[in-house]
């Protein structure tokens, strides 16, 4: 088993920067694929970004050139760099972890979920 938990979310006015953190806890994420997701009010969970047990990282288009997810394994920790906030950024912020297998964009393929942080973005 795995506990995941988020931190950092928060208030934060738009072109502003968040840091998400998932702190991991019961086995090493080492062994994990790890992504973000994110879901605001009415809409289903979307994928945001994933990191591959090796450090490979995939992003959805809206986030590209904005966003920098991380690892350390160390510290039993992903990271979630958030930059040039927009108001669409609006959303619960959820950490998950893939046993198996490399990353994937859907939530159905994560086996441990953490419990969100929420990232308000006013225009």
């Amino acid at each position: 088993q795995v506990q995941l938990v988020e931190s950092g979310g928060g208030l934060v006015q738009a072109g502003g920067s968040l840091r998400l953190s998932c702190a991991a806890s019961g086995r090493t994420i080492s062994y994990f694929a790890m992504g973000w997701f994110r879901q605001a009010p009415g809409k289903e969970r979307e994928f945001v970004t994933a990191i591959g047990r090796g450090g490979a990282t995939v992003y959805a288009d809206s986030v590209k050139g904005r966003f920098t997810i991380s690892r350390d394994n160390a510290k039993n920790t992903v990271y979630l760099q958030m930059n040039s906030l927009k108001p669409e950024d609006t959303a619960a912020y959820y950490c998950s972890a893939r046993s198996s297998g490399g990353v994937r964009y859907t939530p159905s393929g994560y086996d441990y979920w953490g419990q969100g942080t929420q990232v308000t973005v006013s225009s």
